[in-house]
This record gives structure tokens, C-alpha cells and sequence, in this order.
């Protein structure tokens, strides 16, 4: 089969590779119909994210047709039609039992192996995503091979194109899951730092569940003109204003937002100490989105943290923040917990995240739109890749303004 694999910092390419295979009695063979880039896949096209290899087959958010399953698969059978969680959940331990699916004890075998000489538990596995995650090929291909399949796949029902219900994989419910953390509801107010594709979902995901006024930042006109179209957000340039904290407060009564969203992480451009460390590995992350997020929030509010983080932040200002009595929540979405509640959002007409699209390609013109995504070329918001064979129906794509 075809599929994308990472060779270098910068440096991806379209190969052909054996076909996947059954493993376990209950994995499945997948013939993907749909994949995208991710904003996290672009850590590793820029060479940040460890343990990857030569070779390794990229991409977390893909769906597509059943092909074969193993004989403990019993949720799914051949041409069932599935949308696939970026976590590998088992859904039988401690922390699947809590539908904490992205700290699943069993599907990451590569990091549990050095976690457990310090009496500690590993994370779920993740498609594509290095060996730090387990090693899973992922879903940038014809084909891939989906392991827990009884309690991973989604399956969608008729008359829903693939890209309506695609990034039910991970940035919707990232997205969501971020909101919902961050206690948004009626009458809320909250800052969405980074209008990336889960920035642009949060603000989706806040509107559905009631906020009031949402503030946008990010350093790209198109984007932040995207989101104020389609979501009604305040944008905020952080190349034409300094210091958008103060800007946010400014305009909410000198108090801040009930709830600030970190969608940038640890890659987030920081001073130039923060710059010398990164280099240097001598710091994990930039803290300067977070330091933002903590500084735009209320007393009492709360920050929700969806970017990805590694390692040690400089200038984490946590005596701003006890201070100010936050709440923080962050980490790894949860995604089978809300994929069939996000499901019935879509099929009601209530959710469009298929309107975040810009870049329709070919499987193989994958390193291509790895290149249009990293430079924000094109006015790039979102690719989506298709694998050779029969495309599914589009849909309108089109910014729909928030009523």
C-alpha cells in the first residue's frame, strides 16, 4: 500500500509499504477513505517530538471502511464505516472504567516500559504519533491496522459525508473537550488562544454550549477573519497588540474571562530566553501562550489546556495563579468519551466542522500539504488527504456565520 512516512525533520514522504495485517483477535483492517493533517502533526514534521523513526507512518485523524476483523471483534463487521479516535484505548482498565480513555494502561507498551521503573503509569498508545506513544502506524495511508477495535471506532450512519464527521478523530472533540473543561456555559466569557484547527473547533464548541463573548488570538488575518465570520469572535493580532491579556481584560471590566484555552502548546514563539533554552534542551516549552491564558483569566476562572506540552516551562507564573484562585485542566482528549454525543450535535445540523477546510489532495500529495499547512501558505486552515480509489461526496465548505 501507499502511505506517508516521516524521514527527517522536514522531511516526509509518500512510500509503498507492506499491507497492514491482523495482530490481535480484536484489531481491524481499515480502508481509508479520509485523513488529515493535524496541527500536533506538524511537532513532528518540524523534528520536535522524540523516538520518531525512519519509516514510521504518520497521521492520528482518519476514517474509512472496514476490511477485515479478528474474531474477538464484536461491535464491527466488514463495510461497516467508522471514524477512528486518535487514542488506543483497551476500555477494560482502571482508567477506561472512568471513561478516562487517553490514560489507558495497556495500549502503550514503549513509554510503560520506562515509566514503570519509576512506579508509574503510562498513557494511552496514539496513531502515528512516535514510539513515545506506543509505535502505532498511522492512518496517512490506504490502509491501517486498528487495534481495540470494540471500543475505538465510531460508526456513522448514512448520509453523512466523510468530511462532516472526520474530525470526530481528535480536534472536535479536543476542542470540545477543552470548553467543556473549562466550565463554559450560558453567558460565558472566554479567550481562545491560537486559531488552529482546535482553536477554531473550541470556538465552535463554545458557541454550541452557550458562551457569550469569545475572544481569538492568534498573528494570522486570515484566520482570525475566518473565525469572526463563522463564530463571532473578538480577534485579537498578537502581532499588532502586545500584550493581548491586557486587551482582554480591558474589554471585560477590567475582571478577565471566565475561561482562557491554551490551543497552541509548547511550540508558541516566547522571549528570547525561552528561545536560547528551547534550543539548548534545556527547556521543554515555551510557557508564553500560557502565561497569556493565566494572565487574560478572572480570579477564579479557569484555563484549559489542549496544546500539547513536554517538559519544564520557564516563567510559569504559578504565584499568579494561585493568587488569582485558577482552576486548570489539560492533557490528552478523551475522545470515545464524547465522539457519539458530538455525532448527534452534527447530524442535527448544530455542529459544521467540515467549514474549517480549505485543502482538498491526494494521498500523494501529502508532503505538499505538510509544507502549505507549516507555512500558512494559501491561507491554510485545514488539508484533508485522500487515498486512491472513490472519493466520498463533498459538502459546502463555506464560512457560516453564528446567527
Amino acid at each position: 500500500m501507499k502511505a506517508l512516512t516521516y524521514q527527517s525533520s522536514k522531511n516526509v514522504s509518500v512510500q509503498t509499504v507492506p499491507d497492514p495485517v491482523i495482530q490481535q483477535d480484536d484489531d481491524i483492517v481499515l480502508r481509508v477513505t479520509a485523513t488529515a493533517i493535524c496541527g500536533s502533526d506538524l511537532h513532528i514534521y518540524r523534528g520536535k517530538i522524540p523516538d520518531m523513526e525512519s519509516g514510521d507512518i504518520l497521521g492520528h485523524e482518519f476514517m474509512g471502511i472496514v476490511e477485515e476483523t479478528g474474531k474477538g471483534v464484536t461491535q464491527l463487521k466488514k463495510g461497516d464505516r467508522v471514524v477512528v479516535p486518535f487514542t488506543i484505548a483497551c476500555g477494560q482498565c482502571f482508567f477506561c472504567a472512568k471513561a478516562l480513555f487517553a490514560a489507558c494502561e495497556t495500549t502503550n507498551p514503549g513509554r510503560g516500559a520506562i515509566l514503570n521503573k519509576k512506579n508509574l503509569r503510562s498513557g494511552a498508545g496514539l496513531f502515528g504519533y512516535s514510539h513515545l506513544y506506543g509505535g502505532y502506524p498511522g492512518g496517512q495511508a490506504e490502509f491501517v491496522r486498528v487495534p481495540k477495535a470494540n471500543t475505538g471506532p465510531l460508526l456513522i450512519p448514512p448520509g453523512l459525508a466523510d468530511e462532516q464527521v472526520l474530525f470526530l478523530s481528535d480536534i472536535l472533540p479536543t476542542g470540545y473537550q477543552a470548553v467543556v473543561n473549562g466550565d463554559v456555559g450560558p453567558g460565558s466569557s472566554v479567550a481562545i488562544f491560537g486559531a488552529g484547527p482546535v482553536g477554531l473547533m473550541a470556538a465552535a464548541s463554545a458557541r454550541l454550549l452557550g458562551a457569550e463573548r469569545i475572544f481569538m488570538v492568534d498573528e494570522h488575518p486570515y484566520r482570525l477573519a475566518f473565525a469572526q465570520a463563522t463564530y463571532g469572535v473578538d480577534p485579537i493580532n498578537f502581532r499588532d497588540i502586545d500584550d493581548p491579556a491586557g486587551a482582554i481584560i480591558e474589554r471585560t471590566d477590567f475582571r478577565g474571562v471566565d475561561a482562557s484555552i491554551d490551543a497552541v502548546g509548547f511550540e508558541a514563539k516566547g522571549s528570547a530566553v525561552e528561545t536560547v533554552l528551547t534550543d539548548l534542551k534545556l527547556e521543554g516549552s515555551s510557557g508564553k501562550a500560557l502565561r497569556q491564558a493565566i494572565a487574560a483569566t478572572r480570579r477564579g476562572g479557569v484555563v484549559s489546556v489542549p496544546g500539547v506540552y513536554a517538559g519544564f516551562i520557564h516563567g510559569f507564573m504559578f504565584g499568579d495563579a494561585f493568587e488569582k484562585g485558577l482552576t486548570f485542566k489539560m492533557g490528552q482528549t478523551h475522545a470515545q468519551q464524547h465522539m457519539p454525543k458530538l455525532l448527534e450535535h452534527i447530524q442535527a445540523g448544530q455542529l459544521k466542522p467540515e467549514v474549517i477546510i480549505t485543502h482538498h489532495m491526494a494521498l500523494e500529495d501529502a508532503a505538499r500539504g505538510y509544507e502549505i499547512f507549516e507555512k500558512a501558505e494559501e491561507e491554510c486552515r485545514k488539508v484533508v488527504l485522500t487515498p486512491s480509489g472513490p472519493a466520498q461526496p463533498t459538502v459546502a465548505t463555506a464560512a457560516t456565520p453564528v446567527p
